[in-house]
């Protein structure tokens, strides 16, 4: 077996995340089977919470995760790919958790800071590059 060498730091946050989504989708699945809410969330306020975490990973994750291998592909130093994945994924984490129990917290808001960082980070790390060709 090969190792993976295009993007390899991009790579393993990848499969990361996607693993973290499984969880997700199944607690989305199982609460729907509990209710008998098969769309939307009938006013289930649980439902409600655990669509919402799961959505805003679904929203967020992808375009932070695009910014990174942009930014791998661009040259970023790894210390810069991993310190802002690492952010990225626990602020992934948190946002998720606090939705999921409390609705409401630090935690949520630490969340959505640390994800907003990797997309404003990545993306100013490339067209830093680019411009300055």
């Amino acid at each position: 077996m090969q190792p993976i060498t295009f993007l390899p730091v991009t790579a393993l946050f990848v499969a990361v995340f996607a693993l973290l989504q499984v969880p997700m989708t199944v607690a989305v699945g199982l609460r729907r089977a509990k209710s008998g809410v098969q769309f939307l969330d009938g006013g289930d306020e649980t439902l409600m919470r655990r669509m919402r975490a799961h959505g805003n990973f679904t929203e967020t994750s992808p375009m932070s995760l695009l910014a990174m291998g942009t930014a791998e592909l661009a040259g970023a130093p790894g210390m810069l790919l991993w310190s802002v994945g690492g952010a990225l994924l626990v602020g992934r984490i948190l946002h998720y958790g606090t939705l999921v129990t409390s609705g409401f917290g630090i935690g949520r808001a630490i969340g959505m800071i640390l994800t907003l960082a990797s997309l404003v980070i990545f993306p100013v790390y490339v067209l830093a590059q680019f411009f300055r060709q």
